[in-house]
């Protein structure tokens, strides 16, 4: 009875723990993989990443180091189970405000960030301050800080943006350096545009 509810006491321990952790980054070694899940060490605990949480861009073996982010924690018979992701969105924002001082400090903000994990990912971003450009800031020095990011993410290609609060400036800026013709608003409720680039007509549905 005594080990029982030691074990309890713990389980409910690294749930607690964890639970407050969700959002955050944290560095795991794969330990094995169960029908297509990859299981984690982190700490003391093992936590997994579901296939659907796993980038079709990346490939480990047992033993190898990674960086995730904390997805969410679930109760089970066994224990609370730690759900990582590496394609999630947010995984992508702690690595620029871990790369970027700037973000980190306040003076740049990340208002938006959008992934197709393994491929492509769009950041808009905004300075509080004039003098302090956002993109460039993110960039880095011939491109150091969002290339430390690009192979962190094994080779996904990043594109950082101005973010506006001009609706029209802001897409005009996301789909740089295409050449925007004409952009309309089509749903302001429901934040639908149409924008004609070149000779093709696309429905945007705004983040």
């Amino acid at each position: 009875v005594i080990f029982q509810k030691v074990r309890e006491a713990e389980r409910e321990h690294v749930f607690a723990e964890y639970n407050q952790r969700i959002g955050e980054v944290v560095s795991g070694t794969v330990k094995r993989f169960e029908n297509g899940d990859m299981v984690v060490e982190v700490g003391r605990v093992e936590a997994i990443i579901p296939r659907k949480d796993q980038s079709r861009a990346e490939s480990y073996n047992p033993g190898d180091r990674l960086r995730s982010v904390i997805k969410g924690v679930n109760r089970s018979a066994k224990g609370p189970q730690i759900v990582l992701s590496r394609t999630d969105p947010a995984l992508l924002v702690k690595l620029f405000e871990q790369e970027v001082p700037e973000i980190y400090d306040g003076t740049v903000q990340i208002r938006g960030a959008v992934r197709e994990a393994g491929d492509r990912a769009k950041v808009a971003v905004f300075s509080r301050e004039r003098d302090v450009d956002p993109v460039g800031a993110c960039v880095g020095m011939k491109g150091t800080r969002v290339q430390a990011i690009i192979r962190e993410l094994r080779g996904e290609k990043i594109d950082i943006v101005e973010f506006s609060d001009d609706a029209v400036q802001f897409v005009t800026n996301a789909l740089s350096p295409a050449k925007v013709q004409r952009v309309s608003i089509v749903d302001e409720r429901e934040r639908v545009m149409e924008v004609v680039v070149g000779l093709f007509l696309f429905a945007l549905g705004l983040v």
